[in-house]
């Protein structure tokens, strides 16, 4: 069985199981987003995708129109909401004007959208679908705790970038945004991920399965192997579960 067919199948069984009618998703204008819902639509499971923008870059908004539209054009399942959290973002960013700090309000952004898909799910008994692939969840943990990272069901988390673009190519997706630089889209500018960790997908997964000895390694491998493990070391805290202080009973 290929992997479409095996995530499609697993999502449709755990909807069946968990006795929930409704698969929502965000929709950004990346890779990650547009191949999930995809994978969502073929499950014929009601799919709700759903814009949120919150000062978004004019780019991203239009690959995730363009995106949008073809599913629906494709699809009866799909349906379409759109929550500009423009207002809502800039009303909580004013609550900290004299305590700011602009990690944690991108942040922020991420987990007023998580708090939105949640709102929908619960009205329409539904699953909060991910959108994180396994480098991103697993790898350098580049993800926004109880943000991005705040889902019931992962389908694309053990797939690479590498195999997302395959796979997004294979269902349909269209050309400009497997072309696009991916992004988190959480700063209202276009940098991307690569500006932001210092590195590509691609250098990401070689890190990842990097078993010599690093003392080895020289140049530009030897950076990013640096870049991986930093990063992988920092994040622990969002790719394991929550610690629990284990209280000794008589």
């Amino acid at each position: 069985m290929n992997k479409q067919a095996q995530i499609i199948n697993w999502m449709a069984d755990y909807s069946k199981s968990s006795n929930l009618k409704t698969l929502v998703i965000g929709v950004s204008g990346g890779i990650d987003s547009a191949l999930t819902s995809t994978l969502c639509a073929e499950t014929g499971i009601p799919t709700i995708v759903v814009s949120m923008p919150i000062h978004q870059h004019p780019d991203q908004l239009s690959r995730a129109y363009d995106h949008i539209n073809w599913l629906q054009s494709k699809y009866h399942n799909v349906q379409f909401e759109e929550f500009n959290l423009s207002h809502l973002y800039d009303s909580f960013a004013m609550l900290f004007a004299n305590n700011q700090n602009e990690l944690a309000l991108a942040n922020s952004r991420a987990r007023l959208r998580m708090t939105t898909l949640y709102q929908i799910a619960q009205t329409n008994n539904g699953l909060v679908v991910g959108t994180g692939n396994k480098v991103e969840d697993f790898g350098v943990g580049f993800f926004t705790k109880y943000g991005d990272g705040g889902v019931d069901i992962s389908p694309i988390a053990d797939l690479t970038k590498t195999e997302v673009r395959q796979l997004a190519r294979e269902v349909g997706v269209c050309n400009e945004i497997l072309i696009a630089p991916p992004t988190d889209g959480l700063w209202g500018d276009d940098r991307t991920d690569e500006d932001q960790i210092g590195a590509t997908y691609e250098e990401l997964e070689w890190a990842m399965n990097f078993q010599e000895k690093a003392e080895d390694l020289f140049g530009r491998q030897k950076e990013i192997h640096y870049i991986y493990n930093k990063l992988h070391n920092l994040n622990k805290h969002k790719m394991g579960p929550i610690p629990v202080c284990t209280i000794r009973r008589k």
